[in-house]
């Protein structure tokens, strides 16, 4: 039975997981950002993927992601501004000295964690597409409430974010505190994020 407009609500959450679960660029930069500065760094993380999130959800909403569709220029553009900006990530990644991965990054850099997830998350416009193709699989247009059912559907996406994020966050956490006396394997397991995240920037740029 429809809740708030929405058909199936134990489907929806179970296909949001499924979507939070899938590694992606925003999973990689958690997990770095968390190795790197702590929970406090993994949780400013967070709050930038989930700005990030909203935004999107409030473009597709609003008709924005029907006007990319319409115009393959301006699709394409956003398109090659997200892939390189995944690209120049992860050179950083590849460059950055080994000493320079520590817990005081949290203190320090706590806004650039979240604004480069941030980044990540809104310049990604097959994000955009896919909030517009997948929220209507899961509204009833009987029912549905307008800007309230999307508003629901978006508290709900970020409830469930913040609850698999939190374990990513202390997974990583835990991780980090047993490789901290294997400074090579940080190294390597950094750069290895960072040419993950340069495979995925080549990928949104060729598609």
């Amino acid at each position: 039975m429809p809740w708030m407009g929405i058909n199936d609500v134990g489907t929806f959450v179970v296909a949001v997981i499924l979507f939070l679960m899938l590694p992606g660029p925003g999973t990689f930069t958690l997990l770095t950002a968390t190795a790197r500065g702590g929970v406090r760094a993994g949780y400013a993380t967070l709050g930038g993927w989930m700005l990030g999130d909203q935004i999107l959800i409030a473009i597709a909403a609003t008709g924005v992601a029907a006007l990319l569709q319409a115009h393959p220029a301006l699709f394409a553009g956003l398109r090659y501004l997200g892939a390189g900006y995944l690209i120049w990530v992860g050179v950083q990644l590849l460059r950055e000295p080994a000493a320079g991965s520590n817990g005081s990054d949290a203190v320090q850099h706590g806004r650039r964690w979240f604004r480069q997830a941030l980044l990540v998350g809104v310049l990604n416009p097959k994000a955009i597409l896919f909030y517009m193709a997948f929220f209507p699989l899961f509204i009833d247009p009987a029912r549905q409430r307008g800007a309230l059912t999307l508003a629901t559907m978006a508290v709900l996406i970020a409830v469930l974010s913040i609850g698999w994020c939190s374990v990513l966050i202390f997974g990583g956490q835990f991780i980090a505190r047993r490789l901290a006396g294997y400074p090579r394997v940080g190294v390597w397991l950094r750069r290895a994020v960072g040419v993950c995240l340069m495979v995925f920037g080549v990928r949104l740029g060729l598609e």
